[in-house]
């Protein structure tokens, strides 16, 4: 078993100025003392922010009452009214976020809706025993997507492991999950030109709203180039798919040619099939994210420089569309030299899908879900 993690996946606890936070905050300010969440308090902002982080705030708030009096609490994106004059705080950068904890007020403010998220999010991780730190956190993301490929082959996850993740994702600041079981019969051959049964849509459409209540990019990919024929029939049921999948409420796909032979493999083809997906849906739907793709040659191992593979993506695909690489092996480490060397080839930065072993020890974890079931406990 192997586990795919795309970009920057932090698994282990860490501390910053003896505050236990995951993962480590970008700049910490923290002070002697702590403060007791009081019986009352004042809630600010909350009809204009982020209405997921406002309705996990008031969860974390229990059985306080809200009121006009007590510690006031300001919740908010950058513009919004109610922390106007905390602006200069909050960091410049996407998904970024200003907290400010002392005996007067708690301070949420986001530099987006996402960015008020985690700062919900550390907030939660820092209260303990209905005690939290005299303190201020600048924090950011240093990498842009962080998440989880599901792509492997044999049993795919549960529904219910699924949705256990998504909430583990949210709650550990990790945007991204890309459905791509490949033995899911819908996603890839034969099924992949089919929409899905009525049980599993009802599943994938859950899985979108847990997604988006975590502040989680599910995207959704198809694995269409075993069997594909490059004609205008294949063309127009893949972008039927879309389709279907776009009203059960998908915002982000992605398509994969890896692990196929044959004809599929033609990279100019490739091209010209995700240009028109490019651009006679992702372009013409605005809340829809750039497209991924992962190529056939999706590791340096695997590539052939003289046959010009990679090299023929990079020049025709459209810039906007994304491409995914596991480094120099299926399984590695991912190096400088080696997104240099990949990122010439394919002229943008490389969308990495890094492999790497997740052992099981089969006395202990008898399946996939018990251990899911153990580790997010």
């Amino acid at each position: 078993m192997h586990l795919a993690i795309i970009c920057l996946f932090t698994g282990c606890t860490i501390f910053a100025q003896n505050i236990e936070v995951q993962p480590i905050p970008q700049q910490v300010s923290k002070q002697d003392g702590q403060i007791n969440l009081p019986e009352t308090y004042q809630l600010l902002g909350e009809t204009e922010a982020n209405p997921y982080a406002v309705q996990e705030l008031k969860d974390l708030l229990g059985g306080k009452h809200p009121a006009n009096t007590g510690l006031r609490i300001y919740i908010g994106e950058k513009g919004d009214k109610s922390i106007r004059k905390f602006t200069r705080q909050i960091p410049n950068q996407k998904e970024g976020y200003y907290l400010s904890i002392n005996n007067k007020e708690i301070i949420l403010a986001g530099n987006d809706e996402r960015g008020t998220y985690y700062a919900l999010q550390t907030l939660k991780q820092l209260l303990k025993d209905n005690q939290l730190p005299v303190i201020e956190i600048q924090d950011y993301p240093a990498i842009r997507y962080r998440g989880v490929v599901e792509g492997f082959y044999g049993t795919p996850w549960s529904h219910n492991a699924r949705l256990r993740q998504l909430q583990f994702y949210g709650e550990n600041k990790m945007n991204t999950y890309i459905y791509g079981p490949k033995d899911d019969p819908y996603h890839s051959s034969p099924n992949w030109r089919l929409p899905y049964p009525e049980k599993e849509a009802k599943q994938l459409q859950e899985l979108v709203k847990v997604a988006q209540e975590n502040e989680v990019d599910f995207v959704w990919a198809i694995h269409p180039g075993q069997d594909i024929k490059w004609n205008k029939e294949d063309r127009e049921l893949l972008l039927a798919k879309f389709e279907k999948m776009y009203h059960l409420g998908v915002r982000s796909f992605a398509v994969f040619f890896d692990d196929i032979s044959g004809e599929g493999t033609n990279p100019v083809k490739q091209a010209e099939l995700l240009n028109y997906i490019d651009e006679h849906f992702v372009k013409v739907k605005p809340d829809v994210t750039p497209l991924i793709m992962c190529p056939t040659e999706y590791n340096k191992s695997w590539s052939d420089p003289a046959k010009g593979y990679l090299t023929t993506l990079g020049d025709k695909l459209n810039p906007s569309i994304q491409i995914m690489w596991t480094g120099d092996r299926v399984i590695s480490d991912i190096t400088q030299d080696g997104i240099q060397w990949i990122n010439e080839r394919i002229k943008r930065p490389a969308y990495i899908w890094w492999n790497f072993l997740f052992p099981i020890t089969l006395e202990i974890i008898c399946s996939w879900d018990q251990y899911m079931e153990t580790i997010l406990k």
